[in-house]
């Protein structure tokens, strides 16, 4: 038995003392730690600035606005070394958050400057996201690929899990400028940490730049699993983005809890992910992108329990749920990817995968604060988490159907259990 566990482990251990790659999972680690920091402080940053629910929501949109940059973030990533990219997003959000940390300590600044460092830190999320789900095809070999997808959702979750539940601590000790400026020095370890890695240029001519996009639209278009749960992935998205950054946090606010115990919502939701991890890194389902389908419903169950009136203690229990399958959801999801498409192709691919949530968050958070203003939070929550479902059903109907069996392995869930 002791054997056969050691076998099971060799491949995460031995990625892990790889230096080729291990440089990326600690780099990880520090900046979804600085994940966790930054989503919390940036509302009550700016809500300890004496701002409104309204002037939040704008706030937190510029955040999100940059959606178009998602695409040429693709485009940047497939031309120019991965790690490089990564590297130059991870210094621009050090600045912006520095600077964030900044304007909350003083106590004192105004809104058009919290709009302008929140669309910084939008850009960089936009030059990461594509490169950062395509680095492991530059660094693995394709059997290694699963393995190191599922332990970069394994340091992200690590990572968001130490971040959220020591943020509300330090915002309620000594303020949200501490917690913003955290997320800073951690950004600067994770771009540190990065330029160990080594990746090449994918492209090796000049192109242009539309002539890139259209290719990589044409992968994308090409499968239809692909483009049908892109549409689902965007409508959770935009669900999750409205609960966690406007309706659960200004719920809390309004009632016992506060930051801490919003804070301890949001970790319980990483610690599922990194429960979720280990799984995604020893389940093989025979029909992957069918079970990737099914599992963002999940994200509905903590929105049900919150516009229910569930106490917070139960809320952060119900977090627990999607946080297990949206790591199960990511490993399967830019597996799949790696193994369908080429390459040199894929942060493009990725862009466009994402860039229909990104483009709409932001309309979303404008209208999730005079929404909660005029109906409530409770049925804003239920509102969101009612498109959750809708989606998700919709998805399922068509993937079912079009996306053929993928023999990998084992199917059993049971199984996977056992193993563990």
């Amino acid at each position: 038995m002791t054997s056969m566990r050691a076998r099971a482990a060799s491949p995460t251990a031995r990625l892990v003392k790889n230096p080729a790659v291990s440089p990326l999972f600690v780099a990880r680690l520090f900046s979804s730690a600085g994940v966790g920091f930054g989503q919390v402080a940036l509302l009550w940053g700016v809500k300890g600035l004496g701002y409104s629910p309204g002037a939040i929501s704008i706030v937190l949109a510029c955040k999100a606005a940059p959606a178009l940059l998602i695409l040429a973030g693709g485009i940047i990533g497939d031309r120019f070394k991965r790690h490089h990219v990564l590297a130059a997003a991870e210094i621009l959000a050090c600045l912006t958050w520095s600077a964030l940390g900044i304007c909350f300590l003083v106590g004192n600044a105004p809104l058009p400057l919290l709009c302008a460092l929140a669309l910084l830190s939008g850009i960089a999320t936009a030059l990461f996201l594509p490169t950062i789900r395509s680095v492991i095809a530059d660094l693995l070999d394709d059997g290694d690929r699963q393995t190191g997808n599922a332990l970069i959702s394994k340091a992200d979750s690590a990572g968001l899990l130490i971040g959220l539940s020591s943020s509300g601590l330090v915002i309620t000790l000594v303020g949200p400028g501490w917690a913003a400026g955290a997320k800073g020095l951690l950004c600067a370890i994770s771009a540190l940490l990065i330029t160990r890695l080594r990746t090449e240029r994918r492209q090796s001519g000049r192109s242009r730049a539309f002539a890139d996009l259209r290719t990589g639209w044409r992968h994308f278009t090409g499968h239809r699993w692909v483009w049908v749960m892109t549409l689902q992935f965007t409508v959770v998205i935009i669900a999750v983005a409205c609960f966690t950054e406007i309706i659960g946090p200004l719920h809390l606010s309004r009632r016992n809890g506060g930051a801490g115990a919003w804070g301890i919502i949001a970790a319980c939701e990483a610690l599922g992910a990194l429960i979720g991890a280990f799984a995604g890194a020893r389940w093989k389902p025979r029909r992957p992108v069918l079970v990737a389908t099914m599992l963002p419903a999940s994200a509905a169950i903590p929105m049900v329990f919150l516009g229910g009136g569930a106490r917070w203690e139960l809320v952060a229990a119900a977090m627990l749920i999607p946080g297990m399958c949206q790591a199960v959801y990511y490993v399967f999801w830019t597996t799949e990817l790696q193994k369908t498409f080429p390459g040199e192709a894929l942060a493009r691919v990725n862009s466009w995968g994402i860039v229909g949530s990104f483009s709409l968050t932001p309309i979303a958070l404008l209208l999730a604060g005079p929404m909660v203003e005029t109906i409530g939070t409770r049925a804003a929550a239920f509102g969101v988490g009612a498109g959750v479902v809708a989606a998700t059903a919709l998805a399922l109907s068509v993937v079912a159907s079009s996306q053929p069996a993928l023999r990998t392995g084992v199917e059993s869930p049971v199984k996977l259990v056992g193993s563990l």
